[in-house]
């Protein structure tokens, strides 16, 4: 309920209602999108525990799929019962592991390629569920490209977020994650491409984890709300962020490859993945960052969009 549902007037003025004044403050912690995310995920995962044993019969990856939507759609009725979009966000890094230890657990006895592969999405899982939450502090807070929606939408919104904010990368994920199922299936020993998948997954990790933490760095110390971030890696490209987001799919891509050479149609998901990202993502981030810095351009001169530089 928000809060100009809880307001009356008085003497032309207004009184909020104690239940109003808890309501406003809840939100505010530090901890309110944490404690709203832990339940709503533990129901989301029970939920998609239920879909995948009564739909038993169905191929692994169809099940992980259609628990993925009932997963999603458990995720949704929070977010449009709390106003917020972004409730949805750090679940894009909560399903992989869970979807490669599912499918580990119906393969049975697990390979060395699959215990790597579990790791490294593991560590990949916590630390972007963490940086998440991080910048999350307030349920006030909601992604501005959701907000923008919201106004553009009006009553459609509720729709919008379903197929658009929350079904479609959930999808674009489950495509991202289909080179762990080649893994899990597979008996191919370790090899050659499997030494590549593991440096450019690792690698892809470390580089997205060190962007984030010097964007928060200079963030913290910055005293020019002006000023735009040229630290390290963010000298080297305008989103060296994104840039490791997309090297960790392709680097599962790899470990699909090494699994075996009929897997290469698995890299549909990395492929997904970059077009969103080129094509959407950095796209609108580029717009808010040119509507809040009208020499944006100017002042990035030189720096690649994407693809860092090398020197």
């Amino acid at each position: 309920m928000r809060l100009t549902q809880v307001v009356r007037p008085v003497g032309g003025g207004v009184v909020m209602t104690k239940s109003a004044v808890r309501q406003a403050s809840w939100r505010d912690r530090r901890w309110a999108p944490v404690a709203v995310c832990l339940p709503a995920y533990a129901l989301a995962v029970a939920v998609a525990a239920v879909t995948v044993v009564v739909c038993h019969d169905l191929h692994p990856v169809a099940g992980v799929l259609l628990a993925n939507v009932a997963a999603t759609l458990t995720v949704f009725l929070f977010a449009t019962a709390l106003g917020n979009a972004s409730i949805y966000d750090p679940y894009w890094s909560v399903a992989p592991p869970i979807a490669l230890a599912w499918w580990m657990m119906a393969d049975g006895e697990a390979s060395g390629r699959e215990l790597i592969c579990l790791a490294l999405v593991l560590a990949w899982s916590v630390r972007l569920t963490w940086n998440c939450f991080y910048r999350w502090t307030s349920l006030r807070q909601e992604d501005f490209r959701y907000v923008d929606l919201r106004a553009r939408t009006g009553r459609a919104f509720p729709l919008v977020n379903l197929l658009g904010i929350e079904l479609f990368p959930t999808l674009l994920v489950f495509l991202g994650c289909l080179p762990l199922y080649a893994v899990s299936a597979s008996q191919a020993p370790l090899g050659v491409i499997d030494a590549l998948a593991i440096l450019v997954t690792a690698g892809a990790i470390v580089i997205e984890a060190v962007a984030d933490l010097q964007l928060h760095r200079f963030l913290r110390r910055r005293t020019d709300s002006n000023a735009i971030c040229r630290d390290g890696l963010w000298s080297r490209s305008q989103h060296p962020n994104y840039f490791g987001e997309l090297a960790f799919w392709w680097g599962l891509w790899l470990f699909g490859l090494a699994a075996g050479t009929a897997w290469v149609w698995t890299g549909v998901g990395a492929l997904a993945m970059t077009t969103l990202f080129v094509f959407i993502s950095v796209p609108m981030m580029l717009a808010r960052k040119r509507k809040r810095h009208a020499d944006y351009d100017a002042r990035t001169a030189g720096i690649p969009v994407l693809l860092p530089r090398i020197r």
